[in-house]
């Protein structure tokens, strides 16, 4: 049995809490932003992880079901500090957009209006920026020789033409395969898995196929939770798809109302952090007995729960893989396919949502270059918006 560690390093659970709360405040954009908020922060900022163990994070949650930037952020609070800190960076990255949409479901939130769009119009390019720079400073240490800057721009060109949600796992897996294949023969490592990884997974599965059941007697409770695991467990393509699939769970059944639904949807993609915190929304306003603030800490507790299963299951597993020589020569071609998609959602949906007219670039770029300079990305959000206002009140 070879026995594996998950790459701890010291740290503090009020340390990971912090970082993480200041990025869920910041972090405009959604999930691809997320990541390139994600890898400024614990790359390039702090060192917390080197762009070769960032990469393979990223890649591990492109496999798995759920959020995969929040999954990330788990990941990362777990390596920091076990599991008080993969705790803290949900409740720090998720908590700030969770209270906002709480907030919209009670009407204390005007989300509208010029000033509102032109604050939104500035925080898209300050993602874009942040996406950028994501993808530059990644393509150059993932993709440094030709080999891996095809399976860069394969994997690009691919995301591009066939806009498939499952796609970014069949490259990831494709792009890995190849890796593996091409690597020169070595003996393969056999490995066992403790209860560290099957544990987790065991619990994730019996959850999965035993909610279900449960619901059958009719507790509403239960019911709710089941509706928001099962959605949780088994969405890929990340938080934008969840939002449809919750339509069919709760607007179909007249859990909540389609006009309220819909106001949600347009509140969560105002607000920062995860796109998953319209589970906090929808679970106040779902019909009695389960709503409010008990409803909504419900349904996010229950959508983020496989998440936390599966990250804590996964982890062991893919750091085994990473010792095998074979393994780690397809993780290498599939770090460079994650590029590869990076650079295909920072040209659609990330570039063509933000920039229509030369203004525009001319903003995005200054944003980039700012971030090149390493001005604090926090600061550059915020003036991104500013300058965004500004061009509403000048007519510009």
């Amino acid at each position: 049995m070879v026995r594996v560690s998950v790459g701890v390093r010291a740290g503090s659970v009020g340390e990971v809490l912090a970082v993480f709360f200041k990025l869920g405040l910041t972090s405009f954009g959604g999930p691809v932003a997320h990541l390139g908020y994600f890898r400024t922060a614990f790359v390039s900022q702090r060192g917390w992880l080197s762009d070769t163990e960032y990469a393979d994070l990223v890649a591990l949650c492109q496999f798995l079901p759920g959020p995969a930037s929040s999954q990330v952020g788990i990941a990362i609070g777990k390596m920091r500090a076990g599991l008080g800190g993969a705790i803290a960076a949900f409740v720090g990255f998720t908590l700030p957009s969770a209270l906002l949409m709480l907030g919209f479901a009670w009407g204390a939130l005007a989300l509208d209006g010029p000033l509102a769009a032109g604050a939104l119009h500035g925080l898209k390019l300050a993602a874009l920026a942040v996406v950028a720079q994501a993808v530059w400073a990644m393509s150059r240490s993932l993709a440094p020789d030709w080999p891996r800057r095809a399976a860069l721009v394969v994997a690009a060109g691919l995301a591009l033409v066939v806009p498939n949600p499952f796609l970014p796992l069949l490259l990831i897996v494709g792009f890995g395969g190849l890796g593996w294949g091409l690597a020169p023969k070595v003996d393969s490592v056999s490995i066992r898995f403790g209860r560290g990884a099957l544990v987790p997974l065991g619990i994730f599965a019996v959850l999965l196929a035993g909610l279900p059941l449960l619901a059958l007697t009719g507790n509403p409770w239960l019911e709710v939770a089941e509706k928001f695991y099962r959605t949780g467990s088994l969405v890929f393509g990340g938080g934008h798809v969840v939002l449809p699939l919750l339509e069919q769970e709760l607007v179909k059944p007249g859990l909540i109302g389609p006009e309220l639904f819909l106001a949600g949807y347009g509140a969560a993609q105002a607000v920062p952090g995860p796109l998953f915190s319209f589970a906090a929304y929808a679970g106040a306003l779902l019909s009695p007995p389960v709503n409010g603030i008990a409803g909504a800490a419900l349904a996010l507790g229950a959508i983020y729960l496989p998440s936390f299963l599966l990250v804590f299951g996964g982890l062991p597993i893919w750091d085994a893989l990473k010792q095998n020589k074979r393994a780690r020569a397809g993780l290498n071609y599939a770090n460079a396919a994650v590029v590869g998609l990076l650079t295909a959602t920072l040209i659609t949906p990330v570039f063509t949502t933000a920039i229509f007219g030369l203004t525009d670039g001319v903003i995005a770029v200054a944003a980039f270059l700012a971030l090149w300079k390493k001005v604090p990305p926090p600061l550059v959000v915020l003036v991104a918006a500013g300058v965004g206002v500004a061009r509403v009140v000048v007519g510009v």
